[in-house]
């Protein structure tokens, strides 16, 4: 059997990585192994327990104020011991976190090849921070590509990586979002009810526009925060019925920030962060999206919504291709500016697409396929050596 250690440690990469698993899970040809450096603890956890996977190592690395530099050595001391425990034929790695970037290190000085899923996104600038940075290395290290499309797997060719190590597969979140969307259909009111809690009266009635809110990126903290919630301020104001609900990413800077700028008032509904399955279920109910997100763009798309980015480079130019999603800045005037343009907008000049850029949804299979023909043969060379 092919042995395959998986790491992540983020809610994204949760999500997009857990088809991957279900897909190896199934496949007998597969022996795997799941690590968890639990980079987003609780957020992950939520990923986990809807996707019913439970990872074989915990590696707990956070601490309270950790800084990048105590985030990266505290992975590659913890991972260490487990990659040499565990003796993989390669390890999966998933987007461009700092968990993916410390993984992909510890797999290169241990001599293993490095899948990285969604590789080949680039904004060739130093933002988004680290991101840009370590999607960069990574693919350094990595010796399989997975490119999410044409443009992505083009960006890796430029830079020298070898056309034979790189396979456009499409994106896993199309998988995550298919496999989600299947079970929302089965949910009750009472259970929607429960998960959106004092929020439920507005998610869950037809009769309020609603402004999705997220922003969590680490160059959005400071100034930039600042300039975007005095936007949501004047949003507010302008539009008295749309309800403006913002799940609040837990990263203390962020919580302090924002419930700061926006608390009391009546149309924003500051909420703690929702597992995936009702962040879908919000997605779909609203009727703009407002993000910094790289995923959510990716989501908003597949899902025909529209969503405006709070940052001035996307590395998905792909979904700004579709018309569906555009880049506003950070500026508060700009951010106001566009919202009230769209939400003044009817419904029918929305944009729609036809074909959705980032694959068909069958991403996690491609993938599992590619590494078991690619590595079968290597296994039997190992064990005969």
């Amino acid at each position: 059997m092919i042995r395959v250690l998986s790491i992540f440690g983020t809610r994204p990469e949760a999500i997009k990585m857990a088809p991957v698993l279900l897909c190896l899970e199934q496949d007998k040809r597969f022996e795997t192994k799941i690590c968890n450096t639990s980079q987003h603890k609780e957020m992950v956890q939520q990923v986990l327990s809807f996707f019913k996977i439970t990872p074989d190592y915990d590696l707990q690395i956070m601490t309270k104020a950790q800084n990048l530099t105590d985030l990266t050595s505290r992975i590659l001391n913890f991972l260490t011991p487990v990659v040499r425990q565990c003796e993989p034929d390669t390890i999966i790695v998933q987007g461009d976190t700092t968990t993916t970037f410390a993984a992909s290190l510890v797999a290169f000085y241990e001599k293993i090849p490095v899948a990285h899923v969604e590789a080949g996104l680039r904004t060739y600038g130093k933002l988004p921070f680290p991101e840009e940075a370590n999607r960069r290395i990574t693919s350094c290290l990595a010796s399989f590509h997975f490119a999410s499309t044409r443009a992505n797997a083009d960006n890796l060719k430029r830079e020298g990586i070898p056309e034979s190590t790189i396979w456009i597969t499409g994106n896993t979140v199309l998988d995550s979002l298919n496999l989600t969307m299947e079970t929302m259909a089965t949910k009750s009111p009472v259970y929607w009810e429960n998960k959106f809690g004092v929020a439920s009266k507005h998610v869950l009635s037809s009769s309020e526009p609603i402004l999705l809110i997220t922003c969590h990126r680490r160059e959005s903290i400071g100034t930039v925060l600042d300039q975007i919630c005095e936007a949501i301020i004047q949003l507010a104001k302008a539009f008295p019925r749309v309800r403006m609900v913002y799940p609040v990413h837990p990263n203390p800077p962020v919580q302090k920030q924002v419930r700061e700028k926006l608390r009391g008032i009546d149309n924003i509904l500051l909420i703690d962060p929702l597992e995936y399955e009702p962040f879908i279920f919000l997605m779909k109910r609203a009727d703009l999206i407002l993000t910094d997100s790289g995923g959510i763009q990716e989501e908003a798309t597949a899902l025909g919504k529209t969503a405006l980015v709070m940052r001035d480079v996307t590395e998905r130019p792909e979904a700004i291709q579709t018309g569906l999603v555009r880049l506003v800045g950070t500026h508060t005037e700009n951010i106001v500016s566009e919202c009230t343009r769209l939400l003044e907008q009817p419904p029918a000049c929305v944009p729609s697409h036809k074909e959705n850029p980032f694959g068909d949804g069958q991403a996690s299979r491609q993938i599992v396929e590619i590494l078991a023909e690619a590595l079968a043969g290597k296994r039997l060379l190992k064990r005969a050596s």
